[in-house]
């Protein structure tokens, strides 16, 4: 667990939302380079309709720049033909190296940091700030229909009112080649466990 062992402190998860004009055109190349090399997780769909829909919604970007710059890898998963949204979601292999070594919530990180223990955020907060949602189950089963993920990490995710008020959150990864779900309780934190989240554009 990162709290205990070298005795170091934990670095806070950083959130950056500021996407200046020339990043965000990098951002969109390399997008589109991983799209392109990824057609499996998006049959059907094409990287000029996706562009479009970022650049009309540079909040949008940004939180994908959030999401990029932490690890996740974002690509798209799904497009929703009601609303005419495309589907990302963190697609790195092993759960977010910058989001990592966090409690699930706000008051599980309070709780710990009540015991002078003090992880890197949480994942609730840290997913309300980069402007995307945790994955619950059936999105977590949904992305590792697409590829194995989580081989050697796990990652924490959306955990039901009836758990997480008796003191516990939901993670999982993909172990024997089969997905796993699993409890820990809320305040734990480890240095391989993060979370991954999706944003719909």
């Amino acid at each position: 667990m990162g709290k205990k062992g070298s005795g170091k402190p934990i670095p806070k998860v950083e959130v950056d939302l500021d996407l200046a004009p020339d990043r965000a055109i990098e951002l969109l190349d390399m997008l589109k380079t991983r799209f392109e090399k990824n057609m499996a997780r998006h049959v059907d769909l094409d990287w000029e309709s996706v562009k479009a829909r970022l650049e009309a919604h540079p909040a949008k970007l940004a939180s994908i720049h959030a999401m990029e710059s932490t690890g996740g890898e974002p690509d798209v998963i799904g497009f929703d033909t009601e609303t005419g949204e495309f589907i990302f979601c963190d697609c790195a292999k092993q759960s977010p190296k910058g989001r990592r070594s966090i409690c699930y919530d706000g008051p599980a990180q309070k709780e710990r940091e009540g015991k002078g223990v003090f992880p890197g955020g949480n994942a609730v907060d840290l997913a309300a700030a980069m402007g995307i949602e945790l994955l619950d189950e059936a999105q977590y089963r949904q992305l590792q229909a697409l590829g194995d993920f989580d081989t050697t990490t796990s990652s924490w995710i959306k955990t039901p009112p009836a758990i997480r008020d008796l003191g516990g959150a939901l993670f999982g990864d993909r172990r024997y080649d089969h997905v796993f779900f699993y409890h820990n309780g809320a305040p734990s934190f480890y240095s391989a466990r993060g979370f991954r989240g999706t944003l719909r554009v």
